[in-house]
C-alpha cells in the first residue's frame, strides 16, 4: 500500500462536503483521501489534487471530475486560478510523509534502511540531505537540528559531522555511523527520528511551503468553506493553530476599530482531533497526528 490515509472519516466529516462543490487535496500521495472525497461528489463536483512527487502520479484516478497537479502546494492559488476553480468549498492537507516514502530505501527518509541520503519529495530539485551534511557550516547545522529537530546536543552533532568530512557522506549508513557516538542509547529511535526530521524539513522547505499555502487559504475558500489540516509535529501544528486563531503565525490576532478580532477563519475544533484506538492499533503511524478544522467566516 502506497499510503494508509490518516483520520479519513474525521477529515471527510470535517470538510462538510457539498456534492456539487470544488475541493482540493493538497497532499495526494496514494489518493486515499481523494477517493473518499470523490465518492461524496456528484457529477458536477470537482477535485483538484497536488503532489510534487513523481511516484504519486501512478495513483492518479481516471475520473473527469479529478485533476492531479504535479507541483508543491505552495503554488495552490496559481493552479486553482489556472483551472478556473476559485473559490473552492474545501481544502485538505495531510502534512505527514507517506508510507511509501518511509518504506522505500532509495528515498533516504527512513533510519532503518541503507540508501542514498536523499529525502527529496520532489526529485527534480537539487538540494538533498547529503548536500546539507557535506556543505552546511557547523553553525547552520546546529541551528537546523536545534530548531527543526529539537535535538538537545545539536552543537556536538554539528561538530561531529564537520569532523567527518574527510570523505563524502553519501548514504544513510554513512551518516548514522558518524553520529552514532552521540545517539542516546535509551532513546535511540526517537533521537534518530528527530535528526532525520530536521534534515527532511530543510531539504523540502516544509515549514516555508506550509506558511505560503496557509496565507493563500482565506482568498481561496468560499464563505463557509472548510480547511482541514493534519500535522505530525509541534512545529507544523503551532503554525496551523496560530493561523486559524489569528490569521498570522505569531498567534496575536488583530482587532478592528471597535475591538473585534479580525480573523479570516473560525476554528471548528476547540482542540485538535486525534486518531481513535482502532486506528492507532491498525496504523501506528497515526499516533502523532493532529487534525485541525476551520471554516471561512
Amino acid at each position: 500500500m502506497y499510503h494508509n490515509p490518516i483520520m479519513l472519516e474525521q477529515c471527510i466529516e470535517g470538510l462538510n462536503i457539498r456534492p456539487g462543490g470544488i475541493y482540493v487535496d493538497l497532499t495526494f500521495g496514494g489518493g486515499g483521501h481523494s477517493r473518499a472525497i470523490l465518492d461524496r461528489l456528484d457529477e458536477t463536483g470537482k477535485l483538484i489534487a497536488f503532489d510534487q512527487d513523481e511516484d504519486a502520479r501512478r495513483n492518479a484516478m481516471d475520473d473527469p471530475r479529478f485533476v492531479l497537479v504535479d507541483a508543491n502546494f505552495r503554488y495552490m492559488k496559481n493552479f486553482l486560478r489556472l483551472h478556473q476553480a476559485l473559490p473552492v468549498d474545501g481544502i485538505l492537507a495531510d502534512l505527514g510523509i507517506s508510507s511509501h516514502h518511509i518504506d522505500a530505501p532509495d528515498r533516504g527518509f527512513a533510519t532503518r534502511f541503507n540508501g542514498p541520503l536523499d529525502m527529496r519529495m520532489d526529485r527534480k530539485q537539487l538540494l538533498t540531505a547529503a548536500e546539507i551534511v557535506n556543505t552546511y557550516s557547523p553553525e547552520k547545522l546546529q541551528q537546523l537540528f536545534s530548531t527543526y529537530g529539537e535535538v538537545s546536543n545539536a552543537r556536538q552533532l554539528a561538530a561531529a559531522i564537520e569532523n567527518a568530512r574527510t570523505s563524502p557522506i553519501e548514504t544513510v549508513d554513512d551518516f548514522k555511523r558518524i553520529i552514532s557516538p552521540l545517539v542516546p542509547k535509551k532513546i535511540e529511535n526517537k533521537y534518530l527520528a528527530q535528526v532525520f526530521q530536521a534534515l527532511r524539513i530543510e531539504v523540502n522547505d516544509e515549514l516555508g511551503a506550509l506558511k505560503v499555502m496557509l496565507r493563500q487559504v482565506p482568498d481561496s475558500l468560499k464563505e463557509g468553506g472548510r480547511l482541514a489540516v493534519i500535522s505530525f509535529h509541534s512545529l507544523e501544528d503551532r503554525l496551523v493553530k496560530n493561523f486559524i486563531r489569528s490569521g498570522n503565525f505569531e498567534g496575536e490576532a488583530e482587532k478592528d476599530f471597535f475591538g473585534n478580532l479580525r480573523t479570516p477563519l473560525v476554528s471548528i475544533t476547540r482542540k485538535p482531533l486525534v486518531a481513535g484506538l482502532q486506528e492507532l492499533e491498525s496504523n501506528p503511524r497515526s499516533r502523532s497526528a493532529k487534525l485541525r478544522i476551520a471554516e471561512k467566516a
